[in-house]
C-alpha cells in the first residue's frame, strides 16, 4: 500500500475547517436544512441555503463547497442544482452529491442522470441502496432508508468511483470511502442512535463538503469527515445515556461535540483501516 493516513492527519483537517470557516452552499431538502446548517456551524463552517433562480450562480460563485441533496425534489430545486453545479465547475470547487432515495422512483433516478450530464460530483455519499442504485444496480429502495448493507454496495461504489474519477462513501454500520485512485478507508466508530435522528446522514454529506473545502484531497477530506462525525456520535450517545436521556437529547449532544471534540478523544477513539481495491 503506497498511501499513509494518520490519525493526526484527519485531525488537521478538522482543525481547518474551524479555522477556514468555509462558506458550503448546500441545496439540501427541507426536512434536514435546519439540522444541516446547525451540524456545519458547530463544526465551524459557515452554511448557506440558497436555491433561487434569481441567486443561485451567485451563491455558488463565492462558496467555498458546493453540497446538493435530492431528498425532496421537485423540478424548481433540480434546476436549481443544474444552475450552481455549472458555476462549481467552472470554477473548479468541490461539489457533494447525496443521492437520497435514489431507485425509490424513475424521477429520482432522472435527476441524477441530468445532474451527472452537466459535471459529475467531486464526492458522492449514500447509503448501500443509494450508492447501488447510483451506480446502475438493481435494487429495491425503501423510501430513503437503504435497503442494503454496506457491504452489499461495494463493487458498486468502487464502479462508481472508477466511473465518476472522484470519490464515493458508502455509509453504514462501517463506513467505506473509496475513489478511482483505488484507495480504500474502513471507517468503525459512530453509533446506531445516529440513525434515529433526521438527518445526521445528509449531515454528513454537508461536512464533507466543508471538508473538501480546506483539503484538495476529496479522499483524504471525506474520510475525515466521516471519522470526526462517527468519533463524534460515539461521544454523545455515551454521554446522553450516562444520564438517562434519549435520541431527542442525543441530537443537541451531536452538536456540542461538533464544536467541543478534542484531538486526544479523536485520536484514541478512531478506528480506521486503509487498504487498496481491486476491480
Amino acid at each position: 500500500m503506497a498511501f499513509k493516513l494518520s490519525a493526526s492527519d484527519l485531525w488537521s483537517d478538522v482543525v481547518a475547517v474551524r479555522e477556514r470557516s468555509p462558506l458550503v452552499h448546500s441545496i439540501t431538502n427541507l426536512v434536514v436544512m435546519g439540522f444541516n446548517a446547525n451540524v456545519l456551524l458547530a463544526a465551524g463552517a459557515s452554511p448557506v441555503m440558497a436555491h433561487a433562480h434569481e441567486e443561485v450562480r451567485d451563491m455558488a460563485g463565492i462558496a467555498q463547497a458546493l453540497v446538493l441533496n435530492i431528498g425532496t425534489l421537485d423540478s424548481y430545486w433540480v434546476d436549481s442544482m443544474k444552475l450552481a453545479l455549472v458555476v462549481a465547475a467552472q470554477r473548479g470547487i468541490p461539489s457533494v452529491l447525496d443521492p437520497v432515495g435514489a431507485g425509490a422512483t424513475p424521477y429520482r433516478n432522472q435527476a441524477l442522470e441530468s445532474l451527472f450530464a452537466i459535471a459529475l460530483p467531486t464526492v458522492i455519499r449514500g447509503n448501500g441502496s443509494e450508492i447501488m442504485s447510483t451506480a446502475g444496480a438493481t435494487v429495491k429502495t425503501r423510501g430513503v432508508d437503504s435497503s442494503a448493507a454496506a457491504n452489499d454496495a461495494l463493487g458498486a461504489a468502487q464502479a462508481l468511483a472508477g466511473r465518476t474519477g472522484g470519490t464515493v462513501c458508502v455509509s453504514g454500520e462501517i463506513d467505506h470511502v473509496f475513489d478511482a485512485r483505488r484507495r480504500w478507508a474502513r471507517l468503525s466508530n459512530g453509533h446506531a442512535w445516529m440513525t434515529r435522528i433526521t438527518g445526521v446522514g445528509c449531515s454528513a454529506t454537508a461536512l464533507i463538503g466543508a471538508f473538501c473545502a480546506v483539503q484538495p484531497d476529496a479522499w483524504r477530506a471525506t474520510t475525515a469527515a466521516m471519522a470526526f462525525l462517527g468519533v463524534v456520535g460515539e461521544v454523545a450517545a455515551e454521554k446522553v445515556q450516562a444520564h438517562g436521556l434519549g435520541v431527542g437529547s442525543m441530537a443537541v449532544s451531536l452538536l456540542d461535540e461538533l464544536q467541543l471534540l478534542e484531538q486526544a478523544t479523536f485520536e484514541t477513539r478512531l478506528r480506521l483501516e486503509l487498504a487498496t481495491w481491486q476491480d
